[in-house]
């Protein structure tokens, strides 16, 4: 049984890597992520821009999307979304209006990142919510994922 918040992050992020294998395995960059309610999952998905040739099919979104069909409701208050690597702008948009209580992701992305990376659009601005944000979960083996991934295409 999983006691403290630690031991419960690393277990749910784990989780969210085995959705950003099934990404690598399908040929997209390997993101994936698990929404979590009252310690249930409710969403989970890996990134499928390719596949469905949609710049939107981010993990993070399809997984928030997973979400509000479970809830039956446009609202994710008490959740908590697992990354495996720091959010775009447009999904940090998307847990903003979804009212998600907290975010945990794994590596820091510098190129889109929006909790501090490249920019950070809670801080940056005074929205209608706020979310909490815990980072660096699993950090190595997200990141690891995505540098063996970006190695693989190089070649």
């Amino acid at each position: 049984m999983l006691n403290n918040k630690k031991e419960i992050d690393q277990y749910y992020m784990r989780q969210a890597i085995k959705e950003a294998v099934k990404a690598s395995e399908a040929d997209e960059v390997p993101v994936g992520a698990i929404l979590v309610c009252d310690r249930q999952i409710i969403g989970q998905a890996h990134n499928q821009v390719r596949l469905l040739k949609d710049p939107t099919a981010h993990a993070e979104m399809i997984a928030i999307t997973q979400g509000c069909e479970f809830l039956k409701s446009e609202h994710l208050r008490a959740t908590t979304l697992y990354v495996t690597l720091e959010p775009c702008p447009m999904c940090v948009g998307a847990m903003i209006l979804a009212r998600i209580e907290r975010l945990v992701f794994g590596a820091r992305e510098s190129k889109t990142g929006a909790c501090g990376s490249k920019i950070h659009l809670l801080a940056d601005a005074k929205w209608n919510h706020q979310f909490k944000i815990e980072e660096g979960v699993l950090e190595f083996e997200s990141a690891a994922l995505l540098q063996e991934f970006f190695k693989k295409k190089r070649r």
